[in-house]
């Protein structure tokens, strides 16, 4: 039985910002001795999973993160008729199930917290309860707001819940920082904004700088099959479900940073999958030394499948089954990967 499925992608951003850091600029990581761009786990993460991709094909089973659960319930309680000060006291009883409140603010969790759709219905109907019967939550009732429930990204990503460690869940899916295969430097694009009104001035009413570079990534995913179904309840059908929606997501949709500026869309153009119960591994090695020339997509390709071949050699074979799509041979199709994914 395949325990591991794991997914290599080549994917070409042209000019853009895709994940900033703290002064705006596109984040990067040294490796090889040069400066690459990267993408971050966490942006790749959020980016599939608040996807109108993912929406469509596993929407009814997309947790929430966020920190105003108890902001929410206070609001519903006042609309209901409940006093300020009693709504505030019951909302923040219910803040609290999910994490710390705020010293400064007892409605609001100090860290966000991902709640399943089954989970957010029992919240809505418990206030909806208190609101009727004009009264606060008992501790049981306050007991039963976090359960088992089958969030498709809570089993992919995890959780954490500091205050109900036993509704905590370990992610099934591991996501790599995405890499840029070759060198980049980051330019500056200086720009400037005209005032339509001002006629008696034709300068520049705005002027200012933004970060940006292109490069090739290598993107990683690791996928431990066994453990995502047994988060989703061992259901057999939406642990299917699940993969296609992530792998298509993983090919088709990157982070939204500056894409009004910059267009940045891409789909990968190579994609290796690998099914197997062996100890996963990435191929980031192909990409120690960065790749050099003029064609850094394709050349990024045969860095990586020299390394994948050098792997089977070395250690024997790293994974029972293989499917790889090529845009640039024109190769492959992302139905048949994704039926393979899939499969037991």
């Amino acid at each position: 039985m395949t325990r591991f499925v794991q997914l290599h992608l080549l994917v070409s951003y042209p000019p853009a910002n895709l994940n900033r850091d703290d002064l705006g600029q596109p984040k990067t990581a040294r490796m090889g001795g040069v400066e690459r761009l990267r993408v971050s786990s966490q942006s790749l993460k959020r980016a599939w999973r608040t996807s109108e991709l993912m929406q469509q094909q596993v929407g009814g089973h997309i947790g929430t993160r966020t920190k105003r659960l108890g902001r929410d319930a206070f609001e519903t309680l006042v609309a209901a008729g409940i006093a300020e000060k009693s709504a505030q006291a019951w909302a923040s009883k219910i803040a609290s199930v999910y994490g710390s409140v705020k010293k400064d603010n007892p409605l609001e969790i100090e860290q966000l917290v991902h709640v399943a759709p089954e989970e957010r219905a029992t919240l809505d109907t418990l206030v909806a309860t208190l609101a009727a019967e004009k009264r606060e939550p008992t501790d049981e009732e306050l007991g039963r707001l976090l359960h088992k429930q089958t969030a498709v990204d809570i089993a992919m990503f995890g959780r954490m819940l500091a205050a109900k460690k036993e509704n905590n869940g370990e992610a099934a899916v591991q996501v790599a920082h995405a890499l840029g295969v070759h060198a980049s430097v980051i330019e500056d694009d200086y720009f400037t904004a005209v005032d339509d009104l001002n006629l008696d001035d034709s300068g520049a009413a705005h002027i200012g700088e933004s970060g940006f570079a292109a490069a090739v990534f290598y993107q990683y995913v690791c996928i431990d099959r066994d453990l995502l179904k047994k988060n989703l309840g061992g259901d057999e059908a939406l642990t299917q479900q699940a993969l296609r929606a992530l792998i298509d997501a993983a090919h088709k949709v990157g982070p939204s940073g500056k894409q009004n500026s910059f267009a940045s869309r891409a789909y990968a153009h190579y994609a290796l999958l690998e099914k197997g119960a062996q100890q996963p591994r990435s191929l980031s090695l192909a990409f120690v030394k960065p790749v050099t020339g003029s064609d850094y997509a394709a050349e990024a390709v045969t860095a990586l499948e020299r390394v994948r071949d050098n792997m089977d050699q070395v250690y024997g074979a790293c994974a029972d089954t293989r499917y790889q799509l090529d845009v640039l041979r024109g190769e492959g199709s992302l139905q048949e990967l994704l039926d393979i994914a899939a499969s037991e």
